[in-house]
């Protein structure tokens, strides 16, 4: 894989969304799974749709609420065995705190 530069884009999950009645009710967070499918949809906004991607890490640090901005940057991972891989981070833009991070790797 050739070096690419890092990338980030934002965006917000609205209160309507229909993950959130159940997580949790009265206090809802934004469910990390809908986070992970953010991040898919920015990597494959720029690389086109993937057959299928591996999640071999994934960590949760703190929550998301519904309506506040996130960013995902996206950073290639460079490969010897030529396997397309992407380091990611999704954070709160207006303070910068880590909310998640990982990385998804091509199956």
């Amino acid at each position: 894989m050739s070096a690419a530069a890092a990338w980030t884009t934002t965006f917000a999950v609205p209160a309507s969304h229909p993950a959130l009645p159940g997580h949790f009710p009265g206090s809802p967070v934004v469910p990390g799974v809908v986070l992970l499918a953010r991040v898919q949809a920015a990597i494959e906004a720029q690389h086109g749709p993937l057959p299928a991607l591996r999640l071999p890490l994934a960590k949760f640090l703190r929550p998301l609420l519904p309506g506040e901005t996130a960013a995902i940057e996206l950073e290639p991972v460079a490969d010897a065995a030529g396997a397309r891989r992407w380091r990611f981070r999704v954070r709160r833009p207006r303070d910068g705190v880590l909310l998640a991070s990982g990385e998804f790797a091509a199956a």
